[in-house]
């Protein structure tokens, strides 16, 4: 039982295999993960290994070994029915280009109420969380895509800035799987956020994929907005001053002066 569940676990991932493997960190995790039961199971090492075994054979698990295989292998399946039997390695942070501007908890309120025509959509993040690793790429290709004028995107670590995750209601538990959360800001209110958020606090289900925010969020038609309202800002006549021309005094008003 302690390798027949991994192993549906494995069968039952198959299709997602092929996009995992095209991923160094991924392929990584599998043979970690493979490697303490090729290092058992294989003859020229596994002679040289220690066992409790009670026929002596060092080339199988022994019970304590069985034990803490059958525990990890439930923890995995009650934590997530799709995953698969992997000590898989943390992604690494992304470093590709982007145009964001990354806020701290005192420039994010300056900045959404520094000029309200500007429309932001706004990532609440925490670097150790591997879900806002995973979406970072995703974030950072929708920001080189609309990025424009009027149209910005932004990014805050509330797990640098707790008081922003307390003042824009985003919880870092990971229970409440809020982690990451988009905010659509206009007129520096906000207007939409996804994940929702449900009667209990928890967040309700969303995959976080280009596809979903472009539609989600209307990027779309957020976007031609924004170029429309900033080229009507650029063809807008500069107004100069007019100079005061000097009026003249009547006749009457200096005679009487007089």
């Amino acid at each position: 039982m302690a390798v027949l569940a991994p192993l549906i676990a494995l069968v039952y991932s198959v299709p997602r295999l092929s996009r995992w493997l095209a991923r160094p960190y991924y392929l990584l995790s599998a043979l970690l993960s493979a490697a303490f039961v090729l290092v058992r199971k294989l003859p020229p090492v596994c002679h040289s290994l220690p066992t409790q075994r009670e026929d002596g054979n060092p080339c199988d698990f022994d019970w304590r070994e069985v034990e803490i295989l059958m525990f990890l292998s439930a923890i995995v399946m009650m934590k997530n029915r799709r995953s698969m039997f992997l000590m898989t390695c943390k992604p690494p942070l992304y470093m590709g280009p982007e145009y964001i501007k990354y806020f701290n908890d005192k420039t994010i309120d300056e900045e959404l109420e520094q000029d309200k025509r500007v429309t932001w959509i706004v990532e609440f993040f925490a670097n150790w969380s591997n879900d806002c690793q995973s979406f970072a790429p995703i974030y950072a290709d929708l920001s080189l895509k609309y990025n424009c004028t009027g149209l910005n995107f932004g990014k805050v670590d509330v797990g640098r800035y707790t008081d922003v995750s307390t003042r824009y209601q985003v919880s870092m538990s990971p229970l409440t799987k809020q982690l990451p959360t988009l905010i659509l800001f206009q007129g520096g209110k906000e207007v939409m956020r996804r994940p929702q958020i449900d009667k209990k606090g928890r967040a309700v289900s969303w995959t976080f994929s280009e596809e979903n925010v472009i539609r989600e969020f209307n990027l779309n038609e957020l976007y031609q907005r924004a170029k429309k309202l900033s080229k009507a800002g650029d063809n807008i006549p500069e107004e100069h001053p007019v100079a005061s021309v000097p009026t003249a005094v009547p006749d009457e008003e200096s005679k009487k002066d007089k």
